[in-house]
C-alpha cells in the first residue's frame, strides 16, 4: 500500500487483503484457527510467523490485520493491534510494559474505568501512580523523575473537554526516558496528529468514532513496531483480548466514511456550543472550538482548529434540571456511548463517573448539572429547536 496517500484515501484502501476470489467489500474471516500443510510448517509457524501467516485468532487473523493496519495508516504509526474494546486497549498499553515498582505520571481528569485502572489494579501490582492536572505544565516537571517509566492523559479529557497539549508534555515525559501513552478518543483520527506530536502510543476506543454507528465494540493500540509486536502483542495474546474478526470488519467499514461523518459532526458541534453559550439556564457551555475555552489557542495548533463531536454544558438548576432536561428531549437519546451518528445526552455524574466520590467529581469539575452531549448527524436545526426546548423545560 502506498504511504503517499492522504488519510481520506487510507481510510478506503489502507491494508486491503483480497482472497482467490477477488472480492470488493474486505473479507470477513470468521474462524478461530488455521490449517497446516504439513507438521513442519506448523512448528516453523509457531517459531514465527512470516507475512499473513496466521496461528489462532486470539493471536491474529486476516480481517483483524487489515483494521490494524489501516487506522496505523491514519495515525502515522508503524504498526497497531486491535483489542476487544477500548478499555482492553488501554488496559493492554499500560500493563504490558509495566511492572512492581515502576512509576507513571497521570492527568488526574480521565474517564472513570480509565481512573480505575490507574488507582486500583496498577497500584495493586505495585506501579506508582501520581496524578496531575493534566493542563498545567509545572505539574507534569513536578511529578516526572529519573526512571518513570510512562505519562498517561486523555489528550481532550472526558467529560470536562480539557485539551492537553502533547507536544509539551512529550518533551517533559522524553528528558526523562518516559513513553507517552495518549487515549485520544475524543480528538479522533480525523483530527489527531498525536504521533506526529510527541506521543508515543496512542489508544482509541473503536467503540466511537471509528465505528460511528452504535454497533460493535473494539479498541485499538497504535506505536511503534516494536513496542506493538513486542511489549503489547505478547501480554494481549496470552490474556485474551482480542478483537472479533466480525467487529474488526465493522470497524473497517466505519473507518471509511469516518472523516466525512466527523467532520460534519463537528461542524454541527460548534454551531451548537455558539449557540448556546451564555443561555440563562446554563452555567456554563464547555467546547473546545469556542474562543472562552481556557485552550482554544491550542485547538488551534494541536486540532487544526476543530473542537470536536462533543459539548458538554452544566445547567444551574443542578441534578434536578439535568434530569428535565434529559426528559425532555425528543431528539437526542440518552446513552452513555459518543461519537455516534446518532445524538447522544449523558448524565456523567450518576452513570460514567458515578463511582467517583462526590469530592472527586468536584475535583474534576463533574457537577450534577453537567450533561455530556456527543452531536449526531441529525440536521443543526433539529437539533438546536430541541435542545432549547429541553432547556426551557429544565
Amino acid at each position: 500500500m502506498s504511504t503517499d496517500w492522504s488519510k481520506r484515501t487510507q481510510a478506503v484502501h489502507g491494508g486491503t487483503r483480497r482472497s482467490q476470489w477477488g472480492e470488493v467489500s474486505e473479507a470477513i474471516f470468521l474462524t478461530q484457527g488455521f490449517v497446516y500443510e504439513t507438521a513442519e510448517q506448523a512448528e516453523a509457524r509457531f517459531i514465527e510467523c512470516g507475512p499473513d501467516e496466521f496461528i489462532y485468532a486470539r493471536y491474529g487473523n486476516p480481517t483483524v490485520a487489515m483494521f490494524e493496519e489501516r487506522i496505523a495508516a491514519l495515525e502515522g504509526g508503524e504498526d497497531a493491534f486491535a483489542t476487544a474494546s477500548g478499555m482492553a486497549a488501554v488496559n493492554g498499553a499500560l500493563v504490558s510494559m509495566l511492572k512492581a515498582g515502576d512509576h507513571v505520571v497521570s492527568a488526574k481528569a480521565l474517564f472513570g474505568s480509565c481512573l480505575y485502572i490507574l488507582e486500583n489494579i496498577l497500584t495493586r501490582y505495585g506501579v506508582e501512580v501520581t496524578f496531575v492536572d493534566g493542563t498545567d505544565l509545572e505539574q507534569w516537571r513536578a511529578a516526572v523523575r529519573p526512571g518513570t517509566k510512562a505519562v498517561f492523559f486523555e489528550s481532550m479529557s472526558n467529560p470536562t473537554l480539557e485539551v492537553i497539549d502533547i507536544t509539551a508534555v512529550a518533551e517533559i515525559a522524553h528528558a526523562v526516558g518516559a513513553k507517552v501513552v495518549v487515549d485520544n478518543v475524543f480528538s479522533t483520527p480525523v483530527f489527531s496528529r498525536a504521533i506526529e506530536q510527541g506521543a508515543d502510543v496512542v489508544v482509541y476506543s473503536a467503540t466511537k468514532h471509528i465505528d460511528g454507528q452504535g454497533r460493535a465494540l473494539g479498541g485499538v493500540i497504535i506505536g511503534s513496531r516494536e513496542f506493538i509486536r513486542g511489549t503489547v502483542e505478547p501480554y494481549l495474546k496470552h490474556t485474551g483480548g482480542a478483537l472479533s474478526p466480525f467487529n474488526a470488519w465493522i470497524m473497517l467499514k466505519g473507518i471509511e466514511t469516518m472523516a466525512l461523518r466527523v467532520n460534519a459532526q463537528a461542524e454541527t458541534a460548534q454551531k451548537l456550543a455558539e449557540a448556546l453559550e451564555g443561555h440563562p439556564a446554563l452555567a456554563r457551555t464547555l467546547y473546545p472550538g469556542l474562543k472562552s475555552h481556557a485552550q482554544n489557542a491550542l485547538v488551534q495548533t494541536q486540532l487544526g482548529g476543530k473542537g470536536g463531536t462533543v459539548l458538554s454544558f452544566d445547567l444551574k438548576g443542578g441534578k434536578p434540571a439535568a434530569f428535565r432536561f434529559l426528559n425532555a428531549l425528543t431528539i437526542p437519546v440518552i446513552s452513555n456511548n459518543l461519537g455516534d451518528a446518532k445524538s447522544i445526552a449523558t448524565h456523567p455524574a450518576t452513570t460514567t463517573h458515578q463511582r467517583l466520590s462526590e469530592e472527586q467529581r468536584a475535583a474534576l469539575g463533574i457537577t450534577p448539572g453537567l450533561i455530556r452531549f456527543s452531536v449526531g448527524l441529525e440536521d443543526v436545526g433539529d437539533l438546536l429547536a430541541d435542545l432549547r426546548q429541553a432547556l426551557e423545560q429544565a
